[in-house]
């Protein structure tokens, strides 16, 4: 689950070295922690918010499939 979010993330930033997912790792939720360049949040996030709620929709199926809660945090 961690290298689908680590394959978009790293598709949508300029500074690939700069990228880091932490994965918090519950009963039956999974947090991931996104750090990425302040220069590259902009690029995440998207115009008002959207690709980063498409982000957290994509992985919430996958974590549907999982029976997993799955929650996406990003940090500047």
């Amino acid at each position: 689950m961690k290298d689908i979010l680590e394959t978009i993330i790293l598709n949508l930033v300029d500074n690939k070295e700069t990228v880091e997912i932490k994965e918090i790792d519950g009963e039956k939720s999974i947090v991931f922690e996104v750090k990425v360049a302040d220069s590259d949040m902009g690029k995440i996030i998207g115009k008002q918010g959207r690709l980063a709620k498409s982000i957290r929709t994509v992985m919430k199926s996958v974590g549907a499939k999982e029976q997993k809660r799955v929650s996406v945090e990003f940090i500047g």
